[in-house]
């Protein structure tokens, strides 16, 4: 059974690691975030990894080198542009 002061420490360590690493999410992250998140860490794990690199090449019959650049570029934008917020399309059709 967890004491109160049990569950202040575990409140206190996931908000460090929160504020730490960017990708762990928080109560705030919208869906788009989250996947944006998911996808750059993938890519990032394929670049980072030779073996995956040399697999995706010989898959998509391109060079080495070819395969990690395309990685970086599709890292800027993995899921397209974010979606507008809802506080500015209400604004928006009210300006209208």
């Amino acid at each position: 059974m967890a004491t109160l002061s049990d569950r202040l420490n575990i409140n206190s360590q996931i908000e460090h690691l929160q504020a730490k690493y960017v990708g762990t999410g928080h109560a705030d992250l919208t869906k788009f975030e989250w996947a944006l998140n998911i996808h750059r860490d993938s890519y990032a794990s394929y670049v980072g990894h030779h073996n995956m690199v040399s697999y995706f090449g010989v898959v998509e019959n391109e060079s080495i080198g070819r395969v990690k650049y395309e990685f970086l570029q599709r890292m800027l934008l993995p899921c397209g542009l974010p979606p507008k917020a809802q506080d500015q399309s209400e604004e928006e059709e009210e300006e209208e």
